[in-house]
């Protein structure tokens, strides 16, 4: 069910409250599609990880003969397997500049809402 006029008014005073008061935190919130987390970096940052779990085996397997070699192994391994969590966590890395298009992060709250209602009134139709 879509919001009031009423609402729909006090939700965006909220807003714009909020903006006002802590920008960086407004900003922190707003749901940004372009930032959110990447499949490829995920995938990347998979495959890092398992690539480091096999390194730290490889370790294992190398200090039963000398250790010293074994323990430098283990903690390479390690390290390509925090890379690859952080690769995998972290999010693209985007140019400042709008691209054509692209609406800015307003317009889309906004229009954001009317597409969420005007999908909800096309179910109803189709019901």
């Amino acid at each position: 069910m879509p919001l009031s006029e009423h609402e729909q008014r006090l939700l965006d005073q909220l807003e714009q409250q909020l903006h006002a008061e802590d920008p960086k935190f407004a900003n922190a919130l707003a749901s940004d599609p372009v930032r959110s987390l990447s499949t490829r970096h995920i995938v990347i940052g998979v495959l890092v990880l398992i690539v480091g779990i096999l390194v730290l085996l490889g370790g294992v397997a190398v200090s039963q003969n000398t250790v010293a070699a074994g323990i430098v192994v283990g903690v390479l391994g390690f390290l390509i397997m925090g890379a690859g969590v952080y690769f995998a966590t972290s999010r693209p890395k985007f140019t400042s500049q709008p691209t054509p298009g692209v609406k800015t992060a307003s317009k889309q709250k906004s229009g954001f809402m009317n597409n969420l209602e005007e999908r909800w009134e096309e179910r109803r139709r189709e019901q």
